[in-house]
């Protein structure tokens, strides 16, 4: 080989890399760390549908500060320690963003990762975008700047359900079963405690934790509720750990009220179906395809002709990239800091409608709250779930000032 083709060579491999950094300056790379494979995949594959959804809307718009979003997928497995393994790939990849939301196991490993991470890195940081994972933990203890939630915490929905549950007289007697992990057992804590303040009368006979996303026939469980005499039931469970749940009861004929966090997930309507409890299974949510609101109906219309009429349960991963793109172009930066002060304290109109704000003193975000009830539709409900034709009705909306609770968060900022 001459000299010469030797040097032509190298000048092209220059060029080559040079290109190659331009580009990756002009994209924002975010790493959507969640389950892909395993029992959790159901609801991780929508919300890498989400996500997708999000950057093709946001580029079309422009991106953000003229650069443009490009989601990077890593399968977790709903596993703490692959998740530390799939986040060091991510940050090799070159993302300074990173999101999850499927576990609080997860978000704890992630958070305390990320706040290490950028500790050993100055100049490099990270950015962690919290959409679903609802420890009250994770903003509160072990809160940290480079951490932000867009979902409710846990703390916050039992709050906004046994405020509705307060006013049904009806309710005398609850089970509560639940994820054995810090989510699963963050719900016990906070239903047992405010059933207590706010309804003393009622009568908790039973409170069962199980391993997580491992139980394929909750059989025996239903009996032990059917046996227990309950006519109510609450559950932080999701994914199949609630649709194989409601499966279990329908085979069971078990007649109770259902009061959930996410009975909207991937197979959760279809399982709520099978137990023909119209409008007997509830779920507290920042926003459902039915809610009266123009745009939000209209994206979800295009969501679901996109994506073989999938629902859009994450309205709060449109809260999320929406936000991030505003606070990107307010900080005219991608750095982290610049990105993170932007973020603090931001008003915003969020996807179902009414202003929700990103609290400066935790990170977490506040917006309005629904109680919605699934069952038959009316003419103003124009989207069902899963084929079923049942669809969700509000029943309470809860606005964003009655969902604040304090804090004991004390964040050390850049």
């Amino acid at each position: 080989m001459t000299k010469r083709l030797v040097t032509a060579l190298l000048g092209l491999g220059a060029l080559t890399a040079v290109s190659s950094a331009t580009l990756a300056q002009d994209t924002i790379k975010i790493a959507y760390i969640d389950p892909l494979s395993g029992p959790g995949a159901t609801v991780g594959e929508v919300g890498l549908k989400t996500f997708q959804f999000l950057a093709d809307e946001l580029n079309a718009k422009g991106g953000a500060a003229g650069k443009k979003f490009e989601i990077l997928p890593f399968d977790n497995k709903t596993n703490p320690q692959e998740s530390l393994i799939q986040v060091q790939k991510a940050v090799d990849a070159g993302a300074r963003i990173i999101t999850q939301g499927n576990g609080s196991s997860v978000a704890a490993a992630l958070a305390d990762w990320v706040s290490k991470y950028n500790d050993r890195n100055p100049g490099k940081e990270v950015l962690y975008l919290n959409y679903a994972a609802v420890d009250p933990v994770l903003t509160n203890d072990k809160c940290t700047y480079a951490h932000f939630r867009w979902d409710a915490n846990s703390d916050i929905k039992m709050e906004a359900l046994t405020n509705y549950m307060k006013t049904k007289p009806d309710i005398k007697k609850v089970y509560l079963i639940n994820q054995d992990y810090s989510f699963g057992q963050a719900v016990r804590t906070a239903a047992v405690s405010m059933l207590k303040a706010k309804r003393p009368d009622v009568q908790i006979v039973g409170d069962e934790l199980h391993p997580l996303l491992k139980v394929t026939d909750f059989a025996p469980y239903i009996a032990k509720i059917k046996a227990a005499g309950a006519d109510t039931v609450i559950t932080g469970n999701w994914s199949q750990d609630f649709a194989l749940l409601l499966k279990a009861a329908a085979d069971a004929g078990l007649q109770a009220n259902w009061f959930t966090y996410y009975a909207g997930g991937t197979g959760g309507p279809t399982a709520v179906k099978q137990t023909n409890l119209n409008h007997r299974v509830f779920a507290i949510v920042e926003g459902d395809a039915n809610v009266d609101y123009a745009p939000s109906r209209a994206t979800e219309k295009a969501f679901r002709d996109k994506f073989n009429n999938t629902t859009i349960f994450y309205p709060r991963a449109f809260n999320q990239m929406r936000m991030l793109a505003a606070a990107i172009n307010k900080a005219n930066s991608t750095e982290y800091a610049k990105v993170g002060a932007a973020l603090e304290d931001m008003k915003f109109e969020v996807f179902n409608g009414g202003e929700g704000f990103m609290r400066k003193d935790d990170h977490q975000f506040f917006q309005p709250m629904y109680v919605a009830s699934l069952g038959d539709r009316s003419a103003a409900e124009p989207f069902d779930e899963e084929g079923t034709t049942w669809g969700w009705r509000t029943v309470a909306k809860i606005d964003t000032k009655d969902t604040m609770l304090p804090t004991t968060c004390k964040m050390t900022r850049p």
